[in-house]
């Protein structure tokens, strides 16, 4: 066996340069890197957390009212001047509907469902065939065909229809509803906006409504009575584009809730729905897209470590704000808690560090002395029925050798040596770093015969590691005589030291 200069190179580049570092550590990044992709795939994929911040950004960021959008809310004094809807004289309709014609209006939208037939249907009809007027439907039967008012075929119906999500609130709005014969029918809100010159658009896609806060104070509210009567100022209502329906409390009005869990009658959301297509729609990033950022933040966060997780969690929501600002819907609450999903993966390992590095040898990554003292300690009670084999190696001539070749060298062939005792033993054996240039295996359920063997092959496969080094291996095996794990230790060195002065 040769030992050489040269031969210090070839260690080092066959089993690889000698750090102070455990050997388990790579690994073990690598690992967390591996959790950390698959878990940000299945948190992207499996959790919608992203509405709960655009909820907020809504709220927090309100959007300004389309001036040319007007409500006229059937409110509670109008039903107390006029008593219950089911049994008005829809005269009254009409009569608001020549007021806001005589102010110059761009379009009206009747967001009101008639049923059956009632006084005043024959005053009523001719003028919801008129362009200007957008008479509220539903889906199952779009044209208005079954409305008390006999509608002409000539008239504009739109869907009077709300989002409501399952937790009962309302954040989007689309253009179209496809019926059940397959067919596309518009939105209320969409007939409204194309009244205001807005292309027709077709697409069934929900898009978030925008958020308007204090509806009464921006948005024009006014009372239908006050319509029907002609106390309206015509210059508000000259081109402008009115929708009209129930504001009223209680029973007589329906309300639906809107982002800030509030309950807001479905005209204001109706209007909510027009002023949002009559902005700059939010354009959403593809889930995919959020899928990969939820990735490269989890593993950003497992490989810079340090608190680099939480940095990149805040970027992740700051971002959203601006983005917000700019009509863009960025998934930052699934980015930032992958991020916080690689932190805890790195918390995680540092935990594991702190309980187990203790006990491995960082130059092996073989348990330590203490490691073998704990597994010996835990296996000695059940001796009796899976008899305890120790095996002690001891290295002859490595202390000279280190001295003449450096540490580098060294600790690659120390490093070597363990990888031979490893690739040797079997699965149920553990190897331990016992010392300097010592190594311990414990072996279970073996027989004297059999531990004897296994030292001999052991043996045969440490001699064709090269350098000026020599394995003596002394065994021992617990038995009726041996009663304490030191006892177990002594007979193995004994027969180590017989075995290292015969061969010398």
């Amino acid at each position: 066996m040769r030992f050489s200069p040269d031969a210090t190179g070839s260690l080092a580049s066959r089993w690889g340069r000698a750090t102070s570092a455990p050997r388990l550590l790579p690994t073990l990044t690598g690992w967390l890197l591996a959790a950390a992709v698959l878990l940000a795939l299945l948190f992207s994929l499996l959790t919608p957390l992203n509405q709960a911040l655009w909820d907020a950004l809504n709220r927090a960021l309100p959007a300004p009212p389309d001036p040319r959008v007007v409500v006229v809310g059937i409110d509670d004094a109008t039903i107390r001047d006029y008593g219950r809807l089911d049994t008005w004289d829809r005269s009254l309709y009409a009569r608001a509907l020549k007021t806001l014609d005589d102010a110059g209006v761009r379009a009206v939208g009747l967001d009101i469902l008639f049923q059956g037939s009632a006084n005043g249907d024959e005053v009523l009809a001719p003028l919801l065939a008129r362009p200007n007027v957008i008479l509220a439907t539903t889906p199952d039967d779009p044209l208005g065909q079954d409305l008390g008012p006999r509608v002409d075929s000539r008239a504009t119906t739109g869907l009077s229809i709300l989002n409501i999500s399952p937790d009962g609130v309302v954040r989007n709005y689309q253009h179209a509803y496809r019926l059940q014969d397959g067919s596309l029918a518009p939105s209320m809100a969409e007939q409204l906006a194309r009244a205001a010159g807005m292309s027709a658009q077709t697409s069934t896609l929900p898009q978030t409504l925008r958020y308007l806060a204090n509806d009464r104070s921006s948005l024009p509210v006014l009372p239908f009575r006050d319509l029907v009567n002609g106390n309206v100022r015509y210059s508000s209502l000259q081109d402008k584009l009115v929708i009209v329906g129930l504001t009223a409390t209680g029973s007589q009005g329906s309300s639906y809730l809107d982002v800030a869990r509030l309950p807001v009658p479905g005209v204001i959301l109706q209007a909510r729905a027009v002023s949002s297509m009559l902005s700059a729609p939010f354009r959403t990033l593809s889930p995919w897209i959020g899928v990969f950022l939820g990735v490269v933040a989890a593993v950003c966060a497992v490989l810079l470590r340090g608190m680099w997780g939480f940095v990149i969690a805040l970027v992740a929501v700051g971002l959203s704000l601006p983005l917000w600002l700019a009509d863009v819907q960025f998934p930052g609450a699934t980015v930032s808690l992958c991020a916080v999903i690689g932190l805890l993966l790195v918390a995680g390992e540092r935990w594991w560090q702190l309980r187990h590095l203790g006990t491995v040898d960082p130059l092996t990554g073989l348990g330590n002395r203490l490691a073998f003292t704990r597994a010996v300690e835990h296996r000695w009670a059940s001796r009796v029925d899976r008899p305890i084999g120790l095996l002690l190696v001891d290295l002859t001539g490595f202390r000279s050798a280190g001295d003449r070749l450096g540490i580098q060298a060294g600790d690659a062939l120390l490093q070597h040596l363990a990888g031979t005792l490893r690739g040797n033993k079997r699965r149920a054996d553990v190897v331990f770093r016992w010392g300097s240039d010592e190594f311990v295996l414990l072996v279970d359920g073996s027989d004297p015969q059999e531990l004897s063997l296994f030292a001999n092959r052991l043996q045969q496969a440490l001699a064709e590691v090269e350098g000026k080094v020599k394995a003596s291996i002394g065994h021992a095996m617990t038995g009726p005589d041996i009663h304490t794990p030191t006892e177990l230790i002594e007979r193995a060195s004994r027969m180590r030291y017989r075995n290292k002065y015969r061969d010398e």
